[in-house]
């Protein structure tokens, strides 16, 4: 079981989140697609499910928000529970998860509750992996089209590995689904692949102990 992670500083978040974005920007400039990301941004989401004030539920995410309010700009990113649906869509700008038939329902009933421009991500099996969330890729188009909401693009989370290298094939074929269907976003990597998934195209990436830990510094040279 993971630990929440406690005694957060404000200045240790600052400084991971500035070595987080130099890493991305990085990144970018060096990717083998990078003819088409010279026009991309990659978006850090700060994910804070292991956090004392965490929103990857839904009833932590009313909590923050009620705590927070407009000091932030919220999306959900947990595993998406339809009855939960009504609770979500009010908050966030972007749900990263979508990939049942009852969430698609729950999402048309509550629609007029939602906060002006949601949109979601649907959430894509790449890997084939067994009792992985998210669509087949053939299911995809006639998921997109049966959206009750804009869909904005597409997430995915590849199989387990401790060799962020191994993702590399999984996230690029996300994003070859994503192009192929013209769409912008792609939320995918975390902590411990985010940048082989900005080399792959992300326009996401979702940071969790990378951004709340303390780092450790460069050894100093010896002369």
């Amino acid at each position: 079981m993971v630990e929440p992670i406690t005694g957060l500083a404000a200045d240790t978040v600052r400084a991971n989140l500035e070595r987080v974005r130099e890493e991305i920007e990085h990144a970018v400039s060096g990717s083998a697609t990078a003819a088409d990301q010279a026009r991309r941004e990659v978006e850090v989401l700060a994910a804070t499910k292991y956090v004392s004030i965490g929103e990857n539920r839904a009833q932590d995410l009313q909590a923050k928000v009620a705590a927070h309010g407009d000091l932030f700009e919220w999306d959900f990113i947990g595993a998406l529970q339809s009855r939960r649906v009504r609770m979500i869509v009010p908050h966030v700008r972007l749900i990263h998860s979508v990939a049942s038939e009852s969430a698609l329902r729950e999402l048309a009933r509550h629609r007029d509750d939602a906060r002006p421009g949601l949109a979601i991500l649907i959430e894509v099996n790449v890997s084939g992996e067994p009792g992985k969330a998210g669509i087949s890729p053939e299911a995809l188009d006639d998921f997109i089209v049966r959206s009750p909401v804009p869909v904005a693009g597409l997430a995915t989370m590849p199989p387990l590995t401790s060799e962020p290298e191994l993702s590399r094939r999984w996230f690029a074929a996300l994003r070859e689904l994503a192009r192929d269907r013209g769409l912008e976003q792609l939320s995918m990597g975390t902590s411990q692949d985010y940048l082989v998934a900005v080399e792959e195209g992300a326009t996401i990436v979702r940071i969790g102990t990378r951004l709340y830990h303390e780092q450790p510094r460069p050894a100093a040279a010896n002369d």
